[in-house]
């Protein structure tokens, strides 16, 4: 339901205009956008900043150093407003408050019914407040408005009440022993929290941590991107107003080297969660081990190939690819960044990709009918740039696109190459934005191989009537999630994780909520038992 939401809602094709709008011809032969629609005034967000602060104990207080750091609006990248600079000692005061929480406080003791309440109400607030929470994270990170508000929130409202109807669902086993035992399982909360979120996916990925570790009576120190720290707090506080108790949610604002590695080497964190990309992931890893050989789940980085078999619908394929890579301006860890095309309609393909390309509106992210808003900051902005130039100089054919798009804020041109070798950089490092990379194939066993031969394995995508052909590929790919003939469906119930080097567990589903739970066996002596 919410992919199919996604793709109607981002799959409208503005009109191409003429030089005097958003695109002109170049003797070239590559089209290339004007900077009229990157130089319309912003649009004024509909919400104001309420909440600035750190999260301990169920207070927004300010940084022990008081420092503080500039969040920008990628519109323009002028200030929105300045947060609390987080850092080891804020991390140690939000440890200690779950801590407290967790040893004395209600919430692990509490019943089931009384959590799955909770989360059920606070539920209900975030619908109520849909448009102010959606407008907030559009202003913070440059998201579609539409996107945020008829998709992410709506899908942020479900997880919660998905993981709220796990509440009292959470049970052990009785086992039968070799001999006169009465023998149980309890499936108990793993303590204090620690998790990651990234700036890409604030919201979603808030509930994707947020909502298991609650369910199962966890309590949680969670570390917000330093380029997006606004919506947590303001659905914190809704969280709040629905009854948690204080100290079972801490929030802190802060960068990785500091707060961030704070938490992960933090003797009193008893797991950690962490999305983001794969470089930083490794260091989570071995400062949790490092530590107190914490629990650690990892979501990292990902290269995933999208593979159009011979039998495709063109037209179909070239708008689930275009999709499938362009989607919340190409910053998504799954995006089928590696678009591999059969040769007997690779031409047609082409052709019909740039002119989708050609196509995508660009412009400010709260005006109705755009596809593609800003990137997120002047450092993801030049990252992309970047490898567009090295995509150029590796001999790959740049279509369309490959620039910057207006003077202001961090706006990139939708970008199409063509004649992609598998070892040319644009087709092995995650470029994370608004790049696609066109890559020819002529046979099933062929593209497997080219299509595994990367570090990630995070997801894949694949485009065919054949069901022999999908089967195979279903099968042969590795990666944690393999989409036939849809993409980026992201379900509360389907489990989402990588092979390789894309990370280490699962979340969402009921594979997350092993994440948050330790087992004990517990074995009990029987006297005279009537049956074994």
């Amino acid at each position: 339901m919410a992919a199919r939401r996604i793709s109607s809602l981002l799959s409208r094709s503005a009109p191409l205009l003429s030089r005097g709008g958003k695109q002109s011809y170049t003797s070239r032969g590559i089209f290339r956008y004007t900077t009229a629609a990157a130089l319309e005034e912003p649009i004024k967000p509909p919400v104001s900043v309420q909440y600035d602060k750190l999260l301990i104990n169920g207070q927004f207080v300010d940084a022990a150093s008081g420092k503080t750091f500039p969040t920008l609006d990628p519109r323009t990248g002028e200030v929105i407003t300045h947060v609390p600079e987080g850092d080891a000692e804020d991390i140690n005061r939000a440890v200690l408050a779950a801590r407290k929480a967790f040893d004395e406080g209600p919430w692990p003791k509490m019943t089931a019914y009384e959590r799955q309440r909770i989360l059920l109400r606070f539920a209900d607030l975030v619908e109520k407040h849909n448009d102010e929470i959606a407008a907030l994270e559009t202003w913070d990170s440059g998201k579609l408005f539409e996107q945020c508000a008829q998709i992410e929130v709506p899908m942020f409202v479900r997880l919660f009440r998905y993981y709220a109807g796990w509440t009292d669902k959470i049970h052990g086993m009785t086992i039968p022993g070799d001999g006169p035992h009465h023998v149980q399982t309890l499936h108990e909360p793993i303590g204090v929290c620690g998790q990651i979120i990234p700036w890409n996916f604030p919201l979603v990925m808030f509930a994707w941590k947020v909502g298991p570790a609650l369910a199962c009576g966890n309590t949680i120190v969670l570390k917000t991107a330093e380029q997006t720290p606004l919506s947590a707090l303001l659905v914190s506080k809704l969280l709040h107003e629905a009854g948690l108790p204080d100290g079972v949610l801490n929030i802190v604002s802060g960068f990785g080297p500091t707060a961030g590695a704070a938490l992960c080497s933090h003797m009193d964190v008893d797991k950690i969660a962490f999305t983001g990309s794969t470089e930083t992931g490794k260091i989570v890893l071995e400062l949790s081990a490092k530590s107190n050989l914490k629990s650690v789940t990892l979501e990292l980085g990902g290269k995933s190939p999208f593979i159009v078999c011979e039998d495709a619908d063109v037209d179909k394929a070239v708008e689930l690819a275009h999709f499938a890579l362009f989607f919340n301006q190409g910053q998504c860890c799954c995006a089928g960044s590696r678009t591999y095309v059969h040769e007997k309609v690779y031409d047609e393909f082409l052709e019909k990709a740039k002119a989708r390309a050609l196509k995508r509106a660009v412009g400010d992210p709260f005006k109705s009918g755009m596809e593609q808003g800003p990137q997120i900051d002047s450092e993801q902005f030049e990252k992309i740039l970047k490898y567009i130039r090295l995509g150029k100089e590796s001999g790959a054919t740049l279509e369309t696109g490959g620039d910057r798009l207006g003077t202001k804020g961090y706006y990139v041109q939708p970008t199409v190459f063509s004649n992609v070798k598998d070892d040319m950089l644009i087709a092995k490092d995650e470029i994370f934005g608004p790049v696609q990379t066109i890559l020819k194939f002529n046979e099933l066993n062929d593209v497997i191989k080219r299509a595994n031969n990367t570090r990630y394995g995070l997801a894949a995508g694949v485009f065919t009537s054949n069901l022999d052909t999908a089967n195979t590929l279903t099968r042969a790919l590795r990666a944690g999630t393999v989409w036939i003939n849809c993409f980026d469906t992201f379900d509360a119930t389907i489990p989402f994780g990588g092979y390789k080097m894309s990370g280490i567990g699962r979340e969402k589903g009921e594979y997350s909520l092993k994440n948050y739970l330790q087992v004990k066996a517990v074995v009990t002596a029987l006297k005279n038992p009537a049956w074994l």
